[in-house]
């Protein structure tokens, strides 16, 4: 995973959205869930993506999620771990729903609970 920091993502189109910051790994099973993007040229602001919509390659990653959606997204300081409610939250701006993927995994855990690690 550490190879994908400092490389750019792209949304759906193909437009440069950001750059990978880091990673959040899943707090129960340690594998990566969220990749950690700073957005725009100057990266003040930081969010997530699912890892499983993004594929990568020569320095370069795409995701399935579309520019502005990422932009709204909810900013999140990568310093810091997800708790239960952050993840459903987000899980939710990105159209995932409750019975599927990361939402799934997280909904059955402890309301108030770390679910994911920042790497």
């Amino acid at each position: 995973m550490g190879e994908l920091i400092g490389a750019e993502l792209d949304d759906l189109a193909g437009g440069r959205v950001g750059r990978v910051s880091g990673f959040y790994l899943d707090a129960a099973n340690h594998e990566p869930v969220w990749l950690v993007v700073a957005l725009g040229r100057r990266g003040r602001k930081r969010i997530v993506v699912p890892i499983r919509e993004c594929a990568a390659a020569a320095g370069r990653t795409w995701t399935a999620q579309e520019a502005e959606k990422m932009r709204n997204a909810p900013a999140v300081d990568p310093s810091r771990p997800l708790l239960r409610e952050h993840e459903v939250t987000i899980c939710g701006h990105y159209g995932i729903g409750e019975r599927a993927g990361r939402h799934a995994e997280v909904a059955t855990r402890p309301a108030g609970s770390v679910t994911a690690q920042p790497a």
